[in-house]
């Protein structure tokens, strides 16, 4: 077994997120002009919104340091994942987490803004990314919260005699 428990996974969610997260955008970006509103299901609106803040709108233009905080939050998070690997399932998480903060980022980067288009009443819009995000969080919490303590015998990343690598 690797002594990296977890990365490829945490790599193979991450590009997946990218990927559905772009794609929907990019279909949002071709299919509904700046403002317009379509209805979608009871309650749920599609709306193309362009947002220089971060999540849901906070710090609308606050150009370079949204970029120096999301950089500074994904360098976090790696920090986390390389620090806690042998966590078991905490790939999924990091995986969804990556997967929304290089989507965002790519579009920070390529359109100086990102681009929401879910619109649920109360909630300002949000996009996939921002929802990969918020699953991704919560699934952390949870996994440090009531998830099994790191095994000390597999700190070297190896998986103990007997063990199921699948259950992983």
């Amino acid at each position: 077994m690797s002594s990296a428990p977890g990365y490829g996974r945490a790599a193979i969610v991450a590009v997946v997120a990218v990927a559905i997260d772009q794609i929907t955008k990019a279909l949002v970006r071709d299919g509904i002009s700046p403002g317009e509103r379509m209805d979608f299901l009871p309650g749920v609106d599609l709306v193309r919104v362009v947002n220089r803040g971060i999540a849901f709108g906070l710090l609308d233009d606050a150009g370079s340091l949204v970029l120096v905080l999301a950089a500074a939050a994904f360098a976090a998070l790696l920090t986390v994942f390389l620090a806690a690997s042998d966590r078991r399932g905490l790939w999924l998480p990091i995986g969804l987490l990556a997967g929304g903060a290089v989507g965002n980022l790519i579009d920070r980067v390529r359109d100086g803004a990102v681009t929401d288009y879910v619109d649920i009443g109360p909630w300002p819009a949000f996009n996939l990314a921002d929802v990969e995000i918020t699953v991704g969080v919560a699934m952390l919490v949870w996994i440090y919260a009531f998830g099994a303590e790191p095994d000390p015998e597999r700190a070297d990343g190896a998986e103990p005699a007997g063990a199921d690598p699948r259950a992983r």
